[in-house]
């Protein structure tokens, strides 16, 4: 029985903690901050890629077969090439796999990983947002606690 009560996170109340717990806390709770921040971008990042893939894909109609086009090697690498076949295209679905698919199968599954990241970016929103709301919330503790040893002398 003790096991499934120590699994169990305690809650402190951070007014009962000395300035130093206090800025320990704090320094934890702005250590996540920066980390969430940054998945954060790093998601935005990833579904503007993602969207790009979706006018990529809009940009690859039956008109533009056997156009020269610049076909992407890397990020910053392109190459000359031809267009033959305008109705299907190779996406990239991660770990260096590829997959042929029609351009409304690839447009759908774009979308899907777009909206996929969306819901993670609103999960994600709030979290920071409660994250920063522990954090306002410490720093009116440890500052109301830095003003009772002034205002104590004062009374004796």
């Amino acid at each position: 029985m003790a096991s499934t009560t120590s699994s169990q996170p305690q809650q402190i109340n951070v007014a009962d903690l000395d300035l130093q717990q206090l800025s320990d806390v704090r320094r934890q709770l702005e250590e996540e901050l920066n980390h969430l921040t940054n998945s954060f971008a790093q998601l935005k990042q990833a579904q503007a890629k993602f969207k790009s893939c979706i006018e990529n894909v809009g940009e690859v109609k039956p008109q533009n077969k056997g156009t020269t086009i610049l076909v992407p090697l890397t990020n910053s690498l392109y190459v000359p090439g031809h267009l033959s076949d305008a109705e299907n295209v190779i996406v990239d679905v991660g770990t260096g796999y590829y997959v042929k698919k029609s351009r409304a199968q690839a447009t759908k599954y774009y979308e899907t990983k777009v909206e996929y990241i969306r819901t993670n970016l609103d999960t994600l929103q709030e979290t920071i947002q409660k994250k920063q709301e522990n954090m306002n919330y410490l720093i009116n503790v440890m500052q109301a606690k830095l003003q009772q040893p002034q205002a104590q002398p004062s009374k004796a």
